[in-house]
């Protein structure tokens, strides 16, 4: 069975709507494994204390997720804080024996939004495209050699009715598993 490592980094997941249903629906998918980061590190995550344990954790995966809600037009400051530690470690401390173990692994954000779709476009209401403002995690992706696949994006995560939110969690599940199957001979497990 493949694995699929979906980091959901979330300040309270108590508090959310659509995560808290993204995550649900995802945890049901065979071969899937949802960290709930907060959960994990309410204290914060260091990268002595908390490095290896997650590098081992990502080195375990055949494919990683990386789920959160958009805030102020970026990650919630923990996924920041992830990176800071555990890729830092990876690819600047132990490149050898971490970083270059994890290159070639794919990578998905999967995030969620308060405002509507059209509000993420030049000229709109946040002037920029969301892939745009989701840039930074894809030069990161690009700079680890993690194969980048186009986001997941839920709008008016917020606003979401259940009858909505069952069909964005349903939406979610197709696409894992599309991209667990059109990843399942690529990447580092084909190697």
């Amino acid at each position: 069975m493949t694995k699929t490592l979906i980091l959901l980094f979330h300040r309270d997941l108590s508090q959310s709507k659509a995560n808290a249903a993204l995550s649900a629906a995802a945890g049901g998918i065979p071969g899937v494994e949802v960290v709930d980061m907060q959960a994990l590190y309410p204290d914060g995550i260091d990268m002595v204390r908390d490095g290896e344990r997650e590098a081992a954790r990502l080195l375990a995966a055949e494919r990683v997720v990386l789920q959160f809600p958009i805030q102020w037009y970026s990650t919630p400051a923990l996924l920041k804080a992830w990176q800071d530690a555990v890729l830092t470690r990876m690819f600047y401390l132990a490149y050898e024996a971490e970083g270059r173990a994890l290159e070639g692994t794919p990578l998905m954000l999967a995030a969620t939004a308060g405002n509507v779709p059209d509000a993420y476009r030049p000229g709109g209401r946040n002037m920029f495209a969301m892939i745009d403002l989701l840039a930074p995690l894809r030069a990161t992706a690009h700079r680890c050699g993690l194969p980048w696949s186009d986001p997941f994006i839920v709008y008016e995560a917020d606003k979401l009715l259940p009858d909505a939110l069952e069909a964005a969690a349903a939406a979610y599940i197709a696409r894992l598993e599309d991209w667990i199957a059109a990843t399942a001979t690529t990447g580092r497990e084909a190697a």
